[in-house]
């Protein structure tokens, strides 16, 4: 005869939860991943500290590579997405990057500590409550190369144009028209595009090399 009682649990023990991630083991699983590869951006990614752009709730998990919601239908994104975008993006010192979505100021502040104090950096989001976050979290440090500005991230910012790299991260049915308008030649474009992530690196003025990595998920932009 066939027993079809349920087996018997021992309900006196308990599983013990697995500690949480520190930011080193974060960085060094991201390195060991060869997720992170290039000197300035692992430094950059020691240098800034994920816990400051969280969530209160959200401190004892920040450094765990997942997104985590920062409010208003927002992410602050996954670590290893992060990383993988900054490595595209090739930011280099000295350059003039805009950013699209600032969300808690994350990536901006990664961005700052990458590109050094003679960059510029300006960062556009659609939420002023985002962009109030974003500006508490990053008077935790000393950045004087940092412009952050409320408005529509899909029209870019023309006045400043042209930028060395143009980096978002919200997703859209296509790169904007703006931004492509708004890249010097020889810059290059990180954006999510669909489910994709999307690089141009602009060759000439009218033409663009593109590469595309599947699999990502992405708040839309708005």
């Amino acid at each position: 005869m066939v027993n079809c009682s349920p087996p018997e649990r021992d309900l006196g023990v308990q599983v013990p939860l697995l500690p949480h991630l520190t930011k080193e083991q974060l960085v060094e699983k991201l390195i060991f991943d060869k997720t992170l590869v290039t000197p300035r951006i692992i430094n950059a990614f020691k240098a800034i500290d994920r816990k400051d752009f969280v969530l209160p709730e959200d401190q004892d998990i920040a450094y765990e590579d997942k997104a985590l919601s920062i409010g208003y239908g927002a992410t602050i994104s996954q670590p290893t997405t992060v990383a993988i975008m900054l490595e595209k993006l090739e930011a280099e010192p000295d350059q003039k990057i805009l950013e699209i979505g600032t969300g808690s100021g994350y990536l901006t502040a990664l961005l700052a500590e990458i590109a050094g104090d003679m960059s510029q950096i300006f960062s556009i989001e659609y939420i002023p409550e985002l962009k109030e976050f974003a500006i508490a979290n990053l008077k935790k440090y000393n950045f004087k190369n940092l412009s952050l500005l409320t408005g529509d991230g899909k029209l870019g910012l023309n006045e400043h144009k042209p930028f060395d790299r143009i980096i978002s991260s919200a997703s859209s049915d296509m790169v904007p028209k703006a931004w492509k308008d708004q890249l010097k030649i020889g810059g290059i474009i990180v954006a999510p595009v669909g489910d994709n992530l999307v690089l141009l690196d602009r060759v000439s003025k009218r033409k663009f090399r593109e590469e595309k990595i599947p699999g990502f998920i992405f708040v839309p932009l708005k």
